[in-house]
């Protein structure tokens, strides 16, 4: 066998193959919870960390950018404008995050009855305490391959109060894109050209989650480097260091078929001034019918690409040893 697959100890091939599955089961997790509301929704508030925070990221890819106001809390504390107005969602896959245990306390001491999503721990003995919505999700999957389980849930709540068109009849055909793409066979040929250089992901703000999460996906599955930023606040600062350069960079430009007129613009002209300048670079168009396809899909490439990276570097993609050392000291 390939001495890059057998660094893959932990076997998360088998989880990254079951991704389209992910979607279909997940869909419809969470319709069940009945939320007691007697104002609007003014505001949705996830707090998360991590994996479990990309899932309100990906809300205000999804939706943020138009529809609604999203406020991702990656904090202990939630702001005094997170009031009563305000839906809060605390979501921790373990159930057991520091962080979001500390942020539940808090809403619930103030009033704001939280609905909470993990796969049990503490958030779960504390929301069967103080009476509170509690969204079960499936054990045993690392947080950052959890998406589906950890962001369909608040799609469901929204569109039962709706904040959100039903988008039930968008799961198959999101499936189905999915798997017709070989996507896994694109992103092997991706982590080849990345090895030994340092990912830079850029994108418009409708992508921003997507480019969010293959950096963090290549920071802890690959155990290496890598940084995003989003077009065009990038081109009023951080283009310039490419002025001088001190390591060999290659650069991902991920593209949206509905990205702005002008975005689209300063993609090309920045394409241009890289290349002159001899960095590495690809663009890639995300393909789909429709957005939320284009986002899932944008962030299963990464996960693929991510854990390529890691069989290219010798590494096995499941351990955070350095984050369990981490929380190991922090208990102490």
């Amino acid at each position: 066998m390939d001495e890059k697959i057998l660094a893959d100890k932990s076997d998360m091939k088998s989880i990254l193959t079951k991704f389209p599955e992910l979607i279909k089961e997940s869909s419809d997790i969470g319709k069940e919870i009945n939320i007691e509301r007697d104002r609007e929704i003014r505001l949705i508030c996830v707090c998360g960390m991590g994996g479990s925070a990309f899932s309100g990221d990906l809300l205000d890819s999804y939706i943020g950018q138009e529809e609604v106001l999203i406020y991702v809390n990656k904090k202990y504390t939630i702001p005094k404008f997170v009031n009563k107005d305000a839906l809060i969602f605390c979501v921790s896959y373990s159930g057991n995050t520091e962080e979001i245990v500390a942020c539940y306390r808090q809403a619930v001491k103030r009033g704001l009855a939280p609905v909470t999503i993990s796969s049990g721990g503490k958030l779960e003995k504390l929301c069967e305490l103080n009476n509170t919505p509690f969204i079960m999700i499936p054990k045993g999957y690392p947080p950052r391959l959890s998406t589906p389980f950890l962001f369909f849930p608040i799609l469901n709540i929204l569109t039962k109060h709706g904040l959100l068109e039903d988008h039930t009849s968008l799961v198959k055909k999101i499936v189905e894109q999915i798997k017709k793409q070989d996507i896994e066979k694109s992103a092997k040929t991706l982590a080849k050209r990345l090895k030994g250089k340092i990912p830079v992901i850029y994108s418009s703000a409708r992508l921003f989650a997507v480019a969010e999460k293959w950096k963090t996906d290549i920071n802890e599955n690959a155990k290496a480097h890598a940084f995003y930023n989003v077009f065009p606040e990038f081109n009023h600062n951080e283009i310039n260091s490419y002025e001088n350069l001190f390591a060999q960079y290659f650069i991902v430009i991920l593209k949206d078929i509905k990205d702005h007129p002008r975005i689209m613009k300063r993609i090309a002209i920045t394409k241009k001034l890289l290349i002159k300048r001899g960095i590495d670079l690809m663009e890639i168009a995300l393909t789909g019918e429709n957005y939320l396809a284009r986002l899932l899909t944008g962030v299963y490439l990464g996960e693929w690409v991510s854990y390529y990276l890691a069989l290219e570097y010798g590494t096995d993609p499941t351990p955070v040893n350095i984050i369990e050392d981490l929380k190991k000291e922090l208990a102490e």
